[in-house]
């Protein structure tokens, strides 16, 4: 069956079609405003008198929306009493020490918070019982504010869910979409399953639209689309339709599973992925597995599902170079975008990563998209002067072009390592023991500056880079969460036996979810955890439930906070289950190595590029040349269609049976 694997970024949408064993790679420029218009048009390209065909796609519609505050107009029904949830969250403060520090405004304005006389305890038993009287008027008031979507959230609701229920009834006949927040969230924490919540109404019907936009098409027929998670696994469209909240980070996710699984193969299992695009960077560890996480945020915003541990920057090649008002060269978080684009795409004004790679020779702009799309560099050094004088009102010495562009170059490497050392270092992992596995279009551009920066011992390019993430989405499993809050300690002798019965019953909750998307039982791999702690702590930490559970949370607390009591009771608090299930992988072929000399057609071109601050002869070769064992020094320039790859001069590469490059400092 012919599959697609379709990643939407900022810049470019990437495709990555997996036809029987033979895999094509290509990339179209992003269409914001309409984001399914290039969708479509790769897919016409593909599947133009097929039948048999799969679409599994990552798409940043629904992250979008939220962070331009393009969503729904949304209303939250809650108790009374607790309508300003949403305003007093935890009383954090995110710029402690700045003097401008605001709270991020709430999603929801306090006039579209209503308050229902209702209360359940924390045991699930009624207190004040939901009325009829209150469910007319509740009714009434929704109406009145004419919303595009609802949150319902109640105190205990993930208990016992009855009155949230009663309430999403009562409010159908409205004909707006509906999120309850014990189908979204069934688990403890007011504030994070309210925030959750209340972000999911407010992209849903956002993501609808556009999920509808894809299926309207005849190229698009039912059944045939499968949307990403950010969990590392994909659902139904229609599933994502309803709970598209799980789709935030499904770009990012996919390119994670692409680079583990290909590092994993090749004898890698410690990685740090970047993955470097047009418009952001996003960072993940990797310690021999996929880590995920339910503490994530968005713009300081609580997003307690399921998700791959990963950190994101506003630094990618798209980024725009600025000076602030105190004289300063910053870098980001704006982008230029797909339109108009870095200066040398022909149309940008702005200068970005890109136009100073480019302007100091480090991509070649003949070979841009495989020649595709050739750049404009001699239209660069104007824009890069400009910001030199505009340094230079501080300082009184004006920056030459080439001075700017490594200086561009040099602070958002500062960035990205500032991001690496946060989900390494910070976190007790020795990055001396970590590949670094980058991607992205850019990411081979800045790998070895921060491999250099941070003692990582090699870099891994993988193929295709710039669109590993479409090729991740393509290898991701269906995947399935379910989960409760029960509060269950070590002290009571029966701990074990009341974890196995709340974990038989998710057992048949995610076999019964897996059935729905066309798995039986015995296809179904089920991976159970739990959120454990010490009595007393407030925050947990998840671990893999084995019958050793107790002694695994031991020691993941003292790899993480420096210390473990092996003699405090521990508490587990939320238990989870995760079901996953496989399509057939697309194939990752290995090679015999030949010669470690590249053949004469690899090598297309050789001239200066700078480097700080010197011009020095690099030669450029063309990856599709390179054959596995083929030995490369720097300085070096490698080109494809998605991406390029600098080498410095104090580094060197190997191609691998996989035909990755291996990238390694010379001793």
């Amino acid at each position: 069956m012919l599959r697609i694997g379709i990643d939407t970024g900022g810049t470019f949408t990437d495709f990555v079609v997996l036809d029987g064993d033979k895999l094509t790679v290509f990339k179209l420029p992003s269409t914001p405003g309409q984001p399914e218009k290039a969708v479509l048009e790769g897919i016409a390209r593909i599947v133009e008198g097929r039948d048999e065909f799969l679409i599994q796609h990552g798409s940043t519609v629904a992250t979008n929306a939220f962070l331009e505050r393009k969503g729904a107009q949304c209303v939250l029904v809650t108790n009374q009493g607790f309508e300003d949830i949403l305003e007093i969250g935890r009383q954090n403060r995110p710029g402690l020490f700045s003097l401008e520090s605001s709270r991020p405004k709430a999603l929801i304005p306090s006039r579209h918070r209503i308050g229902v006389k209702e209360r359940t305890d924390w045991e699930g038993k009624a207190i004040t019982p939901l009325e009829a009287k209150s469910l007319d008027w509740v009714k009434g008031k929704v109406a009145q504010l004419n919303p595009e979507s609802i949150a319902v959230v109640l105190l205990y609701s993930y208990l016992n869910p009855a009155n949230e229920l009663a309430i999403g009834d009562a409010l159908k006949e409205l004909g707006v979409p509906i999120s309850l927040s014990h189908q979204i969230l069934p688990e403890f924490r007011e504030y994070e399953r309210t925030s959750t919540t209340a972000i999911n109404a407010y992209v849903r019907p956002i993501m609808s639209r556009y999920l509808t936009a894809l299926q309207a098409s005849p190229q698009v027929p039912e059944g045939k689309l499968a949307i990403m998670q950010s969990n590392g696994g994909s659902i139904s469209a229609e599933s994502a339709s309803r709970e598209p909240v799980r789709t935030l980070f499904s770009g990012p996710a996919g390119g994670v599973v692409g680079a583990f699984e290909l590092s994993r193969i090749a004898g890698y299992e410690k990685v740090l992925t970047i993955d470097m695009g047009g418009t952001s960077t996003d960072v993940c560890l990797c310690n021999k597995r996929i880590e995920t996480t339910h503490e994530a945020s968005i713009d300081h915003h609580p997003v307690s599902i399921q998700m791959i541990d990963i950190h994101t920057l506003g630094a990618g090649g798209g980024s725009i170079a600025w000076v602030d008002e105190g004289g300063l060269l910053k870098v980001g978080p704006h982008s230029a975008g797909a339109d108009p684009g870095p200066i040398c795409y022909g149309k940008g004004t702005d200068v970005t990563v890109t136009d100073a790679n480019v302007f100091l020779g480090r991509m070649n702009p003949d070979y841009f998209l495989g020649g595709e799309m050739p750049l404009s560099p001699e239209k660069i050094g104007a824009g890069l002067e400009e910001l030199g004088k505009e340094l230079g009102k501080s300082s009184e010495t004006t920056m030459s072009a080439e001075e700017v562009a490594e200086g561009v170059i040099e602070i958002v490497n500062i960035q990205m390592e500032r991001a690496l050392r946060v989900i390494s270092l910070e976190k007790g992992y020795d990055t001396r023991e970590f590949t670094l596995v980058t991607f992205g279009g850019a990411g081979g551009l800045h790998a070895c500056d921060l491999a250099r920066s941070l003692l990582i011992p090699r870099v891994i390019v993988p193929p295709s880079p710039g669109a590993l993430s479409a090729f991740g989405i393509l290898r991701s499993d269906v995947v399935q969460d379910a989960s409760v809050t029960s509060v269950i300690s070590t002290s009571d002798p029966e701990w074990r036996s009341a974890l196995q019965n709340h974990l038989q019953k998710l057992d048949e909750e995610v076999i019964r979810k897996m059935a729905e998307h066309g798995f039986e039982d015995g296809q179904v791999e089920l991976e159970a955890s739990v959120d454990a702690r010490y009595l007393g702590q407030s925050y947990e930490l998840n671990t893999p439930y084995s019958k050793n559970v107790t002694d695994e949370f031991h020691t993941k607390h003292e790899q993480v906070y420096g210390y473990a009591n092996r003699t405090l009771p521990v508490e587990f608090v939320n238990i989870r289950m995760r079901g996953r299930a496989r399509y057939p992988l697309p194939p990752i072929p290995k090679t015999q190595a030949t010669d470690e000399n590249p053949v004469p057609e690899a090598l297309v071109l050789e001239r200066p590029v700078i480097h700080r601050g010197k011009p020095e002869p690099t030669r450029f070769y063309l990856r599709n040349q390179l054959k596995a064992g083929n030995r490369i020094q720097g300085p070096a320039v490698i080109l494809e269609y998605s991406a390029t790859t600098f080498i410095p001069a104090d580094f060197s590469a190997t191609i691998d049976p996989w035909l990755n490059i291996v990238i390694e400092p010379v001793s």
